[in-house]
């Protein structure tokens, strides 16, 4: 699910006159749905929940057959591509900001056009990180957290015919529908989290998805009821070590019917999964409270499994109260990890709506979604959300390990001198928001900027207009910066503000 967890990216140029803004070429076969079932662990460990033995029936065979299906109906949404990055040099011009193709134009991504728009807002910067998939490069650190969880689920919960009971989706293709993104998960049209200074548009009606939550519906459509996703997600945010215009999500839904969610309780026959009655804090209006009790335990329990097995034994974790518009109730669970309280995943049970339309109606259900670089950062101790962008050799070679629940701790490269230089303007009268200068700053000076910050704000008094003073930190993850580079890339950022964002400079 859409978690709200903030976690986001990470680095990879080396060389800010050959990489910057880091154009790798990409190529990507944009398969929907395929079916990963992996079946060797299928013969390791049952379930040890008191109820797992009775409630996970789920074949696998049948899943099979219900995505052959589904993978016939989306064919023509099947597509293999490439598409072909410029190196940038040290100033790149105004046109380099945007995605590729001028109004009416065009933006290619995975093989395939997308007219531009009004809406259209997907940078070049962005745009090179598209397909390149972190969480499936083998001894990656996002790839050993999501090999750790697919293990995790592959042992714990096994079908009765052997096969995992969650199959594993990991390569779907990050463009979406806004219906998709927004609409299939019963999000408000007016919802703030639709804001095109949040999102990134190909243009109106398709998206860089936001969460791998995009893709519940279709999932649950194709007859799926216990599943994960991974993937790659694009937010516009704001700048600096926590934070990345790129991210990776894992979620997880499970779906129960009536005989799986009450066998093996005393006169589990007579309880039922439905009524009509009001919605409260603690139940939807059209779940009845013993359904919802018992899905609400299953889902903590499987995720405190989970985490005890990621972060180990003796964890302290509590579940705080939470909103999201696809599940009631929702909750954040909160590990205590070396003394403090970290948000590590969303979850909730899921909103009967959303399950009725992708057409479960007699069944009943659970989602949860983490963050990896998350997990990534707190668990490796990884400082900045650059690194797992980063190529650097003595990076990534620490993570190259035989068994993926070796114990790793990350020793930090040579931390190299900041260089920090202000920007202040006034803004346009209209359609300026924060998120898009932070977009503006990664797109010229990408990883080379560790972190922007707002440290002004000033209303002139007689012409009421704002002005804003933003404070840039520049700091390569592998050398010395000089001087003079930082200069020019800065020069660029402020030539930018005022030809793309209409901010009159103050410099």
């Amino acid at each position: 699910m859409g978690s709200s967890v903030c976690v986001e990216e990470a680095m990879g140029e080396t060389d800010v006159s050959r990489t910057m803004g880091g154009w790798e070429e990409t190529q990507r076969m944009g398969l929907l749905f395929r079916v990963k079932l992996d079946l060797c662990f299928a013969c390791v460990l049952f379930p040890e929940s008191v109820k797992e033995g009775s409630t996970m029936v789920c074949s696998a065979l049948r899943r099979v057959a219900h995505m052959h299906v589904y993978l016939v109906r989306k064919a023509s949404s099947v597509s293999k591509g490439h598409h072909h990055h410029q190196a940038l040099g040290l100033r790149p011009p105004a046109s380099e900001f945007a995605a590729q193709g001028a109004p009416g134009g065009a933006v290619e991504v995975l093989g395939k056009s997308y007219p531009r728009d009004d809406y259209s807002n997907l940078s070049r910067k962005v745009l090179s990180r598209v397909g390149r998939n972190l969480h499936n490069q083998q001894h990656h650190p996002l790839w050993l957290i999501k090999e750790r969880v697919k293990e995790h689920f592959y042992k714990q919960y096994v079908g009765r015919f052997g096969t995992p009971l969650f199959s594993v989706y990991d390569d779907l293709s990050p463009v979406v529908t806004t219906w998709q993104n927004f609409d299939s998960l019963l999000i408000p049209a007016d919802h703030p989290s639709r804001k095109k200074g949040d999102n990134y548009y190909l243009n109106g009606t398709h998206m860089l998805r936001a969460h791998t939550s995009a893709h519940q519906y279709d999932l649950l459509h194709a007859g799926l009821d216990a599943f994960l996703v991974v993937g790659d997600v694009y937010r516009r945010d704001q700048v600096d070590s926590q934070h990345y215009p790129v991210f990776h999500q894992l979620e997880g839904v499970r779906l129960f019917s009536k005989h799986e969610l009450f066998a093996g309780m005393k006169d589990g026959e007579s309880l039922q999964l439905f009524e009509q009655s009001s919605r409260s804090a603690y139940k939807q209006e059209t779940h009845t409270m013993e359904a919802t009790k018992l899905v609400e335990f299953d889902l903590k329990q499987t995720l405190t499994r989970l985490v005890t097995h990621i972060f180990g034994d003796g964890l302290d974790i509590r579940w705080v109260d939470c909103y999201f518009p696809f599940t009631h109730p929702s909750f954040e669970m909160e590990i205590n990890f070396h003394g403090e309280w970290l948000e590590v995943l969303g979850c909730g049970v899921m909103e009967q709506q959303l399950v009725n339309s992708a057409g479960a109606q007699d069944q009943i259900g659970w989602a949860f979604g983490l963050g990896l670089e998350r997990i990534a950062m707190v668990l490796y101790d990884i400082p900045d959300i650059r690194l797992f962008w980063s190529e650097d050799e003595r990076f990534l070679k620490q993570f190259c390990v035989s068994d993926i629940n070796q114990n790793v701790k990350f020793q930090p490269l040579s931390k190299y001198p900041a260089l920090i230089n202000d920007i202040s303007f006034w803004l346009p009268s209209e359609n300026y928001t924060e998120n898009d200068f932070y977009d503006l700053v990664r797109t010229i000076g990408g990883d080379l900027v560790e972190k922007v910050d707002l440290i002004d704000k000033f209303e002139h008094p007689k012409t009421h207009k704002t002005s804003h003073c933003y404070r840039i930190t520049y700091r390569h993850m592998e050398r010395t910066l000089s001087q003079r580079e930082v200069r020019h890339v800065h020069q660029a950022v402020q030539e930018a503000a005022v030809q793309q964002l209409g901010v009159e400079g103050r410099f």
